[in-house]
């Protein structure tokens, strides 16, 4: 489980949680623009975008869960378990493996409007990475600093939804994601008035009442409500340091903590890694559930026209400063 959010102050800021009860060992990891990338059905790419984001590396090949290109253009991948759809090769398509979507489209395309232009002439394959690997049912979104939209490939094709809050988490499929939300139409940020009874004199006993019946639960329904919610009413300063502070809070939202989620035989749903990209600068921030201090690596600090991948594994322990 996962859950993924837009933000923008002056620059624009793309970023997840990823959920899981066990790590892949994943990397902060560039792909330089002299990369070649390889697809099963398609002619290689030898030439394209810059990209940095999160992937577990495997025979040299990043494998992103996360990521944003050079022009500005995130992608993430969400489990999306029993509703995601892949199909046989098609000879009038573009036959790409779902591991291969969010290279495919980050490395030719600057803009959603673009990807979208691509997406609209794929067909994405029921091909596993490698038998260690088995093929991991996904939704995904894709933004820019101007839209955002969420792709699913479903039994009856791919859909393409405009994603007008910025938000995805996991199951249902994102029409009724959203369709939800009409539930909440009566939460507020602000302080309630009385609309249970007028003539009674019920006065508030505490701040915050006005998102009474915010969900709190760990499902992905929930998840999804209480991330827009916070999202599409968090205000912070333009600045870099207040803008990348209160994306985290954002996410924070909505993270797991060990012993919440018990899936049993000792196993736990927990927030392995939290991700917050400044798309606009190719600046990558991270936390792990063991590390809550901020760690950053910035794309354009690194040699962009080398071929081979950049890795920096994670600052996995608690960084604590001590003040005495």
């Amino acid at each position: 489980m996962c859950s993924a959010v837009t933000y923008k102050t002056k620059d624009f800021y793309f970023g997840r949680t990823l959920d899981n009860e066990f790590s892949y060992g994943e990397k902060v990891v560039i792909t330089p623009r002299n990369y070649v990338f390889r697809f099963g059905e398609q002619e290689e790419i030898k030439r394209h975008y810059a990209i940095i984001g999160m992937a577990h590396v495997e025979g040299e090949y990043p494998l992103y869960y996360d990521a944003v290109n050079e022009k500005g253009l995130g992608m993430a991948g969400l489990n999306f378990v029993g509703n995601a759809f892949y199909r046989d090769k098609e000879n009038t398509k573009d036959n790409i493996a779902q591991y291969e979507f969010i290279p495919w489209i980050l490395c030719q395309c600057a803009t959603v409007d673009e990807a979208a232009g691509l997406i609209g002439k794929i067909n994405l394959l029921d091909t596993s990475f490698s038998e260690e690997l088995p093929v991991a049912q996904l939704h995904w979104i894709i933004a820019d600093r101007k839209k955002a939209i969420t792709v699913e490939s479903v039994r009856e094709g791919i859909k393409i939804y405009d994603n007008t809050v910025g938000v995805l988490t996991n199951n249902p499929t994102f029409d009724m994601q959203m369709s939800g939300l009409r539930n909440y139409i009566n939460i507020s940020a602000k302080e309630p008035r009385n609309a249970f009874a007028p003539g009674l004199n019920l006065e508030q006993y505490s701040r915050g009442m006005g998102a009474i019946g915010l969900p709190g639960d760990l499902s992905s329904q929930s998840r999804f409500v209480r991330a827009a919610f916070t999202k599409m009413n968090s205000v912070s300063k333009d600045g870099e340091i207040e803008s990348v502070s209160q994306f985290f809070h954002i996410l924070n939202a909505v993270e797991q903590q060990r012993g919440c989620c018990d899936l049993g035989d000792g196993k736990y749903e927990i927030t392995i890694y939290t991700s917050c990209c400044n798309a606009d600068k190719g600046i990558y921030y991270y936390t792990t559930y063991d590390n809550h201090q901020i760690s950053a690596i910035d794309m354009h600090k690194e040699n962009l026209d080398r071929n081979a991948l950049i890795c920096f594994p994670l600052v996995a322990g608690e960084q604590i400063k001590m003040q005495n």
